[in-house]
């Protein structure tokens, strides 16, 4: 019978709160008795031995339920490691939205690359960051909407191309085959490019550093630059360099791409018309 009330840790617990109290209540009567008999106040020793039996019944009680105690635990923690599995995604975008609430590398309303992602940023909350599509090489905005997890801006880099919103270093090449010594027309071609720019060359030049005083570094710009030279099959490549207003980019590209067909056709006719005269 005895063995039998030993197995359960209820009956075993609710044993020892009956023994902690009646050892209380005891220490109690002692002290009382004792103090009537020599007259002093010994009730500190009493508030500390209830205190020493409470410590003990504590101690006791946490033995009888260990082994609970420890599946109680481990169950716990594994429900915790599984919440933590199931939920990882979440919990990384929710670091990722502090990671852009303390470090700030854009704002909305910013134009910035994530991975191979442009667009301008429309939105940012909890989980995700909303942009809307932009096309680098035409710097117009495609109509689409782009949803990027807050995560992938701690795993990817992030580029601010907040300065290419109003004034771009815009890039393009044309490439030809024939050849004949394309310089003659050099000059006139990059006349024409500093025509082109020059309704917005002042401001461009205060923009220009502007950037480089916050950048600390020197970039190209504010004047055209035009180079010429081969590919890799040794064909022509002219390769022109504009700082330019953003919204008017391609619009000067095609003006200049017009001008120098021009220039090449006239001057291969007149490579033609001497090489007919030898």
């Amino acid at each position: 019978m005895l063995k039998d009330i030993l197995s359960h840790p209820f009956l075993i617990s609710l044993l020892l709160l009956v023994v902690a109290f009646v050892l209380k209540v005891l220490v109690d009567k002692l002290a009382k008795n004792r103090a009537e008999k020599k007259e002093k106040d010994i009730r500190y020793i009493s508030h500390n031995i209830k205190h020493f039996i409470n410590f003990v019944m504590v101690l006791s009680l946490l033995f009888v339920w260990s082994t609970e105690i420890q599946n109680f635990a481990l169950s716990i923690a594994a429900f915790a490691v599984a919440i933590v599995l199931a939920t990882r995604e979440f919990i990384q975008c929710v670091i990722g939205f502090f990671y852009l609430v303390t470090t700030r590398p854009f704002r909305v309303g910013d134009w910035i690359q994530v991975g191979d992602y442009f667009g301008e940023v429309a939105e940012t909350d909890w989980i995700k960051t909303t942009m809307h599509e932009i096309d680098i090489h035409t710097y117009q905005f495609s109509r689409k909407t782009i949803y990027i997890p807050n995560n992938k801006l701690i795993t990817s880099s992030i580029k601010n191309l907040n300065f290419v919103k109003r004034f771009a270093t815009h890039h393009f090449t044309i490439v030809r085959r024939e050849s004949f010594n394309p310089y003659p027309i050099h000059d006139t071609l990059t006349e024409k490019a500093k025509q082109y720019c020059e309704e917005f060359e002042e401001v461009a030049s205060r923009y220009n550093s502007m950037i480089e005083r916050k950048l600390d570094a020197k970039i190209s710009g504010p004047e055209p630059v035009i180079h010429f030279g081969t590919t890799e099959l040794g064909e022509f490549k002219a390769s022109f360099t504009l700082f330019c207003p953003t919204d008017k980019a391609l619009e000067i590209e095609h003006k200049l791409t017009e001008c120098f067909f021009a220039l090449w056709y006239e001057e291969a006719k007149k490579n033609k018309e001497d090489e007919g005269k030898a």
